[in-house]
C-alpha cells in the first residue's frame, strides 16, 4: 500500500487504515479524513504528537501534567494539540485532554511502531549492517521488546574481548541458554563447570558443529550431558545467527550481509522483556531442532522441547 505519492506505508500504518474502512470510518466521510497521507503525516511526522497520543493512552491528562511529562512549552505543543484535534484523534474538556474512539484505535498500533523505531534508531548502523534473516518473521516484528540495547565492540587487537564479556555474564548466571553457529574453544569447559555448578544449561549448534565437538571435546559433551538440566539440539540446517540468553542478560551476534560472521560486536540488553524474546527465539529453534541424549543417540528424538 502506498500512500498516494507513491511512497509505500509502513505495515503498522497500513494496519490501521484497513482496521479504519473495516469499521466504516473513511467510506466517503472527508470531513473526517483530509486524505490518508494527511493521517499518515501526522502520526508520523511530529515527535511531540507521537508522545502524546502514547501518554493519552494512560488516560485524559491535564495541560499542567502534559507539560510536565513531556518537557513541552506552550508555544511548541499547542499548535500540536490543534492538529489532533482538528483529526478527531483527541478531545478536550476544559483543561483536559483524553484519546477519542479513532485515538485509541491509532495508539493501539503506534506505540509498538514508536518502541521499534527507537530500538532500530539506538544502533541504526549496527542493523544496516547485519543480516537479519535469520531471526523469525514473528520475532522481527516484536524487535521492541529488546528495550534498551548496547554494542559490546573489540577491536582487531582485542578480538576475544566480546568473547570474555560473554563469560563474565554467563559464570554469574542462573540459566543459561543459546544457539551458536560455531564453538569456542573455551566453551565446552565452560559449560561443563555450568553444569558442575547446577546451572540450567542449553546449546543449539549445527550437525557440522555436533560432528566436530562430538569428537574434538567428547570427555566433556559426554560428561555436561549426564546433567539432567543440560540440553543439546542439533540443527540440520545453517545458522546464521549466534546468541545467549541468561536470567540476567541477551547478548545477539549476527553476520554481515556479505555472509562473514561479525565476531567483534555482540548487542546486548538486560530489559526483561528482552529476556523473554530471547527465550522465545530459543523455543522457536529447538522446536526445528533434533534433542541430543547422550554421544551414543543420535537418533531424531521426537520429544524435543524449548
Amino acid at each position: 500500500m502506498n500512500n498516494g505519492d507513491g511512497a509505500q506505508i509502513p505495515a503498522y500504518l497500513a494496519g490501521i487504515i484497513q482496521l479504519l474502512k473495516d469499521a466504516g470510518l473513511n467510506d466517503g466521510n472527508t470531513k473526517l479524513f483530509c486524505s490518508m497521507a494527511d493521517l499518515l503525516n501526522i502520526i508520523i511526522s511530529s515527535e511531540k504528537r507521537r508522545n502524546l497520543l502514547i501518554l493519552l493512552r494512560d488516560g485524559p491528562q491535564t495541560w499542567d501534567t502534559i507539560k510536565d511529562r513531556l518537557h513541552v512549552t506552550a508555544t511548541g505543543m499547542l499548535p500540536q494539540i490543534k492538529i489532533l484535534e482538528d483529526e478527531h484523534l483527541i478531545r478536550r474538556e476544559g483543561r483536559v485532554y483524553s484519546l477519542s474512539c479513532l485515538g485509541m484505535i491509532v495508539v493501539h498500533y503506534l506505540e509498538p511502531f514508536d518502541m521499534t523505531l527507537r530500538v532500530i534508531d539506538a544502533q541504526k548502523e549496527f542493523w544496516q549492517a547485519h543480516d537479519m534473516s535469520a531471526i523469525p518473521w514473528e520475532m522481527l516484528l516484536r524487535l521492541s521488546e529488546l528495550g534498551t540495547i548496547q554494542i559490546i565492540e573489540s577491536s582487531d587487537e582485542e578480538i576475544y574481548e566480546s568473547h570474555s564479556h560473554f563469560q563474565e555474564i554467563v559464570t554469574s548466571s542462573r540459566s543459561v541458554r543459546g544457539m551458536a553457529h560455531m564453538v569456542h574453544p573455551t566453551y565446552p569447559d565452560l559449560f561443563l563447570h555450568l553444569a558442575q555448578k547446577k546451572v540450567r544449561t542449553g546449546l543449539i549448534i549445527t550437525r557440522k558443529v555436533f560432528n566436530i565437538v562430538k569428537v574434538k571435546y567428547a570427555r566433556q559433551l559426554s560428561e555436561w550431558l549426564t546433567y539432567k538440566d543440560s540440553d543439546m539440539y542439533v540443527l540440520d540446517e545453517d545458522i546464521r545467527l549466534s546468541f545467549i540468553i541468561t536470567d540476567t542478560h541477551l547478548s545477539l551476534t549476527l553476520f554481515y550481509h556479505n555472509g562473514v560472521f561479525d565476531s567483534k560486536r555482540d548487542l546486548v540488553s538486560t530489559d526483561p522483556s528482552a529476556l523473554k524474546w530471547g527465550e522465545d527465539l530459543f523455543s522457536y529453534y529447538t522446536q526445528k531442532a533434533q534433542k541430543i541424549k547422550n554421544l551414543a543417540d543420535e537418533g531424531p528424538d521426537t520429544g524435543s522441547e524449548g
